[in-house]
């Protein structure tokens, strides 16, 4: 099982947005720095028009992304195995 976790790199140490649920004890990690928190649509292929429509098209999703019912799928396999 994966969990992922949103933090900051800041002065040596990591600080995690939120606790991880699940984890108990010391556990191994794998941390992944990422590019200054954009993607770079040009280099994607996507103009500032495509993209406006796209994030336009997605805005018909957020409510229901947003909604609480759907936290069972950020942590799909664990959610799974109690059923």
């Amino acid at each position: 099982m994966m969990t992922s976790v949103q933090g900051i790199y800041r002065e040596g140490r990591i600080e995690l947005s939120e606790p991880p649920k699940d984890i108990h004890g010391p556990t191994p990690v794998i941390v992944t720095f990422l590019n200054g928190g954009g993607v770079d649509l040009r280099e994607r292929g996507i103009s500032e028009p495509q993209a406006a429509e796209l994030r336009e098209r997605f805005a018909a999703f957020a409510d229901d992304w947003n909604s609480p019912e759907m936290d069972v799928y950020d942590n799909y396999d664990a959610s799974k195995s109690k059923l």
